[in-house]
This record gives C-alpha cells, sequence and structure tokens, in this order.
C-alpha cells in the first residue's frame, strides 16, 4: 500500500467512518422516526452501517472488519457483554453463543470441506489429471481450444476456489500465451476466459462461491431449505448457458489469427500410492452425496465434514495442510452471519417490517433495485462482503412483502447470481486481477466484457430463477 492511500484511508476513511457510526450510535432513538425502537436495535443499525461502510471503502481487510464485528456485537449487544451497556432495560439482548456460533455455521462447515477437497485435489495431482483429460477433447482448434478452456474452468470453480482454479489454469495458459504472435486478439479472449469462466462457475453450486453459501444459510433460517442438488440443477445449466455466450461474445471481440493452438499441459508426475486412491474415492464420494441428498437424508453440511474425517484419520490430511485453508474467507462469511444474527434476535427485523410498508411494493421492482446494488456494490468489494450485507436485509423484506416460498428462493439466489456476474474491473474479482497481471488484458477490454455478460446475466437470472426455472 502506497504512503498516499494509506493516508486517505486512515487519516480520512476512517474518521469519517468511525464519525458516522458514533452518530448513528449516539442519536436518540426518537431521531430515526420507528415506532419501537429500542436502544439495543439502534446499536445494530450503526453496526450494520459500520460494516457496509468498512467493507466498501476497505480500510481494513474484509475479514477483519467480519471479526470486528463480532467482537463489537458480543461486547454491546449480547447477553454477556459489558454490563452497563447490555443491560436488558435497553432491549432485547443477542445470546452470546448464537453469535459465537457463526464461526462453525453448517455452511461455514460446508465451506471448509470444500477447502479441504481442493487442497486434497492440488496436492495429489488430481486438478491437474482432469484438466489434462478435459481440455485434450476440445483438439487443438483456437475456438474449441477456448471453449475447453471456459469449461473447464467453470466446472473446476464450481468445487474449487475460483482463485485457485484461475492461478492454475494460467500456469497451463502462459507458455500457449508466449507462442502466440503479439498481433493475435485471441490471447486476449484466452486470458479473458479465466476470470469470466471462473465467476461464472461458482454460480453452479453452493460451495462455489461464498454468495451462495450466504443464500442457503439464510433461506435455511427461514424455513425454505435448499439442498445441494436443488441449487445445482437449477444453477448449472444457468452456467452452461452464460459459457456459451461468453465463448461467442469472446470470439467476436477477440477473433484468432492463428490457425492452431497445442496444449503442453505436463502430466501428473506424482507417484500414484494408496493415498491417491483414497483422496480420489473421497473426492468421488463426496460430490455423489451432495448430489444424492434428497436419497440419502444426509444434509449437505454433514456430508461436507466426511472428507476432513476419512482425510485425517487417514493422515492424508496433515497439520500442514491444515494451514492452507482459506480460513480468511471463512471468518468473512462468519461476520455475515453475525449480522444476521443480531438482525433478528434483537427483534430489528420485526421492528423494520412493522415500520416499511413492505406489502405495497412490487416484487419485481424489490428484485431489480436489489439486483443493481449488489451488482454495483460487488464490482468495487468482496461479493462475499455483498451478499453478507444484502441478504440478511433481503430476507427481512422478503418477510414483510409477504412473499411465498418461491418468491423468497427467487429473490434470494437471484441476489447471489448479481454477486458473482459483477467482473467489470481488475479489482472485482480475483480472478480478473490474475488476468490482467498477464499484462495481455486492457482494462476497457475486460470492462468491455463484463458489462456484456453482466447485462445478460442479470437478466437472464432474472427471468431463470422467477419464470423458467424457480425455486418451487
Amino acid at each position: 500500500m502506497s504512503n498516499s492511500t494509506f493516508s486517505v484511508k486512515y487519516c480520512v476513511l476512517l474518521p469519517i467512518v468511525l464519525i458516522i457510526t458514533i452518530l448513528l450510535w449516539a442519536l436518540p432513538v426518537t431521531a430515526f422516526g420507528i415506532d419501537g425502537l429500542t436502544v439495543v436495535q439502534q446499536r445494530v443499525i450503526a453496526l450494520f452501517v459500520f460494516a457496509a461502510l468498512m467493507w466498501i471503502c476497505e480500510i481494513i481487510p474484509n475479514w477483519t472488519t467480519s471479526l470486528l464485528v463480532i467482537v463489537i456485537a458480543l461486547l454491546t449487544v449480547s447477553d454477556k457483554g459489558i454490563g452497563f451497556l447490555c443491560d436488558p432495560q435497553y432491549g432485547t439482548l443477542v445470546g452470546y453463543k448464537s453469535l459465537m456460533a457463526s464461526f462453525a455455521d453448517p455452511v461455514v462447515m460446508l465451506f471448509l470441506g470444500g477447502f479441504v477437497l481442493a487442497i486434497m485435489a492440488e496436492k495429489y495431482g488430481l486438478d491437474v489429471t482432469m484438466a489434462r483429460a478435459l481440455l485434450s477433447l476440445f483438439g487443438t482448434r483456437p475456438k474449441m481450444v477456448l471453449l475447453g478452456f471456459l469449461f473447464v474452468i467453470a466446472i473446476f470453480s464450481m468445487f474449487m476456489s475460483n482463485t485457485a482454479t484461475a492461478a492454475m489454469m494460467l500456469s497451463f495458459l502462459v507458455p500457449v500465451l508466449s507462442k502466440l504472435p503479439a498481433d493475435d486478439k485471441g490471447r486476449v479472449g484466452l486470458a479473458l476466459a479465466i476470470p469470466v469462466a471462473a465467476n461464472l462457475g461458482g454460480i453452479g453450486t453452493p460451495i462455489g462461491t461464498p454468495p451462495n453459501a450466504t443464500a442457503v444459510k439464510f433461506l435455511a433460517e427461514a424455513g425454505y431449505d435448499v439442498t445441494f442438488m436443488d441449487w445445482a440443477v437449477r444453477m448449472i445449466p444457468f452456467v452452461l448457458i452464460m459459457i456459451l455466450l461468453a465463448w461467442l461474445l469472446l470470439q467476436l471481440f477477440f477473433p484468432f489469427k492463428s490457425k492452431e493452438i497445442k496444449l503442453e499441459i505436463p502430466e501428473n508426475t506424482r507417484e500414484k500410492d494408496w493415498k491417491t486412491t483414497v483422496v480420489w474415492i473421497t473426492f468421488i464420494g463426496t460430490i455423489l452425496l451432495w448430489a444424492t441428498e434428497e436419497w440419502t437424508k444426509i444434509n449437505s453440511n454433514v456430508v461436507a465434514l466426511i472428507p476432513l474425517g476419512v482425510l485425517t484419520m487417514t493422515g492424508i490430511f496433515t497439520k500442514e495442510d491444515i494451514k492452507q485453508i482459506n480460513w480468511t474467507v471463512l471468518w468473512l462469511v462468519a461476520g455475515g452471519f453475525a449480522l444476521g444474527t443480531c438482525l433478528q434476535s434483537t427483534g430489528l427485523a420485526k421492528v423494520l417490517i412493522d415500520a416499511i410498508p413492505f406489502g405495497s411494493m412490487s416484487i419485481v421492482l424489490v428484485m431489480i433495485v436489489a439486483g443493481v446494488v449488489c451488482y454495483f456494490l460487488s464490482n468495487f468489494i468482496s461479493n462475499s462482503a455483498t451478499a453478507a450485507l444484502l441478504i440478511p436485509i433481503l430476507m427481512v423484506v422478503a418477510e414483510g412483502m409477504n412473499l411465498d416460498v418461491a418468491g423468497t428462493r427467487g429473490l434470494i439466489s437471484f441476489i447471489a447470481v448479481c454477486a458473482s456476474i459483477a467482473m467489470l474491473f481488475p479489482i472485482s474479482t480475483p480472478p480478473n486481477a490474475i488476468a490482467s497481471s498477464t499484462g495481455m488484458v486492457a482494462t476497457k477490454d475486460m470492462t468491455k466484457v463484463g458489462i456484456v455478460v453482466g447485462a445478460v446475466g442479470f437478466v437472464l437470472g432474472y427471468f431463470w430463477l422467477t419464470k423458467l426455472f424457480p425455486f418451487a
């Protein structure tokens, strides 16, 4: 971080955020004009605004903000917080155990299991083996190689971190890009295939990206359970259609000049032993259990812990591997869950429902406005933070509008989609930054593709989840 950036963040933005937060915290309750608002609920409003501004401005890392939100909530609105602040006379307090449980929420465990599988897939060469086998199906014609990269990256991103997938695929692609003529626009298309497919692929499963997990979590809390298979059977076809669109778009904007592209993906040189076999069986078995939840009756979150149990018991997943788990993502998601807990447990959600005339609002208007806000924010801040901020609020809106099961599921899942299709700039997502690091992708090219993919994804996502394949 440059000195000027540091100065702006800590000397300008941070004081502004703190002043706004303290002002909201210290104002008389009557200043909000909300009937029945308590002091505790007022603090939760201040905490929401603090989290939103900190996430948007990124003064400190997003996961740090999430952790800070949980700590502040525990100290100021929980039943085991600071004595003179956490007096029941100020309103209904949040159970401290429920706030701490955010760190071990079932959806956090779902992500944990996904990270374990991804780490083991990389360690034992499953990712390279699968990439080599899948990409070989697409031959050497440039447009087919482009399609192959899009599909393979999308598939990997459904089960692995899209950042890890993008980094791995870039290592395969760099030698190819270096051999293409400098005036071949197809090089730009291939480089952009990485972030486009990684961002879109994550939409396909509940573990593909944190916004999906956040959506599933809050829907489940409202009694609208969405199984792994419920999500996948609706969203994977959506992903495939978007990938085909991206393929046509990249060819249109960046046509190939070369007639042939040869991929040189190294073979997995790791010696195949019993550990590799166990990892393969565990990997495939876990995915099958996720896909057959309706028949086995084993919850997806429970299934996610099976690979952790099997691989630690056999000594395959070691204490060194634990260090590779992306704890920052887990803590970021936990902070969003804690905000949702505060909203519900303090009664603020009900107060807002009673105070705002949601019943007179149009669901179409709410979805469009919320989707646009989510898309806009996700281009500038973490899509995980955006989902953590918006989804708890929209659950309150859905309840206030008396939406049925299909309407609530459609609204919340659409917001998750909007978070993932935001890819206008290098700062929008880590895969975008990885593509930009090649030096072959100009920001204007990334933005041009991002605008079209985002616009089509927004419109298609809305009709897909409300008209074509709604969650019944």
